[in-house]
């Protein structure tokens, strides 16, 4: 265990680095972006946070990356699909813990085995999805303001058209 101490006396604990190359090759992945989003900033203590961050990058550096090179540029197809299988279903559920893969996408996307080209393109796919979800939700936020502003009376009719149609060709 990694144990980090907080100025109230209280203690952080994370698992140590040698105990993840036990584990399957994308776990490393997910439980660093978990603690990234969903942890970190319930620690107050910002000596602690900047430790945890910098530990998160050695796990990255150390154990997630390598693991994960080696294996998706590995000869082993089947462990190769095995975890590509398992990075789909998490990029499902939540592509922003299967964001570190990305890089590696394209070479796979160039392989001779049909069923990991498919997979890769797959989670390729996902990450467009979510992507244009964002593009949207920042073109429909802009798009209530504009028409909140028109009906104001503070744009011309033209430029909430003109927004109007971008959004909709976004959309589309």
């Amino acid at each position: 265990m990694r144990i980090f101490n907080k100025k109230d006396g209280g203690i952080v604990q994370l698992i140590d680095k040698e105990k993840m190359q036990e584990w399957p090759v994308e776990l490393p992945l997910i439980f660093i972006e978990y603690i990234r989003e969903k942890q970190i900033e319930k620690y107050e203590d910002a000596k602690v946070k900047k430790e945890i961050s910098n530990y998160l990058n050695e796990i990255l550096k150390d154990v997630a990356i390598p693991r994960l090179i080696s294996v998706l540029e590995g000869d082993n197809n089947e462990e190769t699909i095995s975890a590509l299988q398992r990075i789909e279903e998490l990029s499902k559920k939540n592509i922003e813990m299967t964001k570190p893969i990305r890089p590696y996408l394209n070479n796979l996307l160039k392989h001779r085995n049909k069923t990991i080209v498919k997979l890769a393109q797959n989670i390729s796919n996902n990450f467009t999805k979510a992507d244009r979800k964002k593009e949207l939700a920042k073109k429909r936020k802009i798009m209530q303001e504009k028409e909140k502003d028109f009906l104001a009376g503070k744009i011309s009719g033209e430029e909430y058209a003109r927004t109007r149609k971008e959004y909709l060709t976004l959309k589309e």
